[in-house]
């Protein structure tokens, strides 16, 4: 795989509790997207912004999902669907200040040819090649895979 470079463009306007911020893609996928503080804390979170916990579940389910799908392909049983959520959690650590703590990746996969085992094998080097597995990997990263029905 070559180098792969991304390039995000942020601003952010006011103070830390009631400023609010835009990000925007270099590529056009998406400009202006909001975030904010209240978003990134609030339990239900602001329907029209986001926050970087949220976008890195997003990159973490995105790398993880297209890991796997590579991995089944390897394996000659191509996945007919993979469904993918992710939950990030961001925790106090006692004397780090807030980290992220865990990664909580849950796949439902319809992949005609392939057993549980089968499947469990190619989550376990799909979630081991992923670079954001990677990078997750000592706040914990935890995948839940099942195998659907088409």
């Amino acid at each position: 795989m070559p180098r792969i470079e991304r390039t995000a463009e942020l601003s952010w306007e006011g103070n830390a509790a009631r400023g609010s911020g835009t990000i925007s893609a270099a590529t056009g996928a998406f400009t202006a997207l909001p975030y904010s503080q209240p978003a990134r804390i609030a339990r239900a979170a602001d329907a029209d912004k986001t926050s970087p916990e949220e976008l890195l579940a997003a990159a973490h389910g995105a790398c993880l999902t297209m890991s796997l799908a590579t991995e089944l392909s390897k394996d000659g049983t191509p996945p007919g669907r993979l469904s993918s959520s992710v939950l990030i959690v961001m925790d106090e650590v006692v004397g780090e200040g807030h980290q992220i703590t865990e990664s909580h990746v849950r796949i439902s996969a319809e992949v005609e040819g392939a057993d549980a085992a089968a499947l469990a094998a190619a989550v376990e080097r799909a979630d081991a090649g992923c670079p954001f597995s990677k990078l997750l990997r000592k706040a914990g990263v935890v995948v839940d895979v099942a195998l659907a029905s088409p």
